[in-house]
């Protein structure tokens, strides 16, 4: 049996890091034929998950200035992938949500990058690999959810 080597917190926070890094960067090579910066894909993936919201409440979330949520909303709706309506509740408030094709787009990149990241696990992984990969995504969960 190969020897390892214990690896401190801190080393496996940076291996972590660099993993999750090279992977969302192959993930979006994948998927993102219009280009947007990572900001503007969160921004989407937050609206698609957690519906209309207002752009101090997408600030908040992204834990982020509210002006560069503008900014980055701005983008969005010139590329016709949010629209802004205002709030039925609150008048003085717009509520963001997706347009068609702000929905196609987080729909299709999810399912493009699954579709790839599955066939790389299945291609380079045993399944003893497998179930060990998601023994640390469990684990990875716990410390983001903490």
């Amino acid at each position: 049996m190969p020897q390892t080597t214990q690896l401190t917190a801190t080393e496996c926070a940076e291996q972590v890091r660099i993993t999750v890094s090279r992977v969302r960067r192959r993930l979006r090579e994948t998927y993102d034929r219009q280009q947007l910066t990572p900001s503007q894909i969160s921004l989407l993936s937050r609206l698609e998950q957690g519906g209309p919201s207002s752009a101090s409440d997408l600030a908040t979330a992204e834990r982020v200035r509210p002006q560069s949520v503008a900014t980055t909303l701005g983008i969005l709706l010139e590329r016709g992938l949010v629209e802004r309506r205002p709030d039925p509740d609150d008048g003085r408030r717009q509520l963001v949500s997706l347009t068609a094709e702000g929905r196609a787009f987080v729909t299709g990149a999810r399912s493009q990058g699954e579709h790839w990241l599955a066939d790389g696990i299945a291609e380079t992984c045993d399944p003893d690999q497998i179930a060990l990969i998601a023994e640390a995504m469990r684990l990875l969960q716990r410390v983001a959810d903490r």
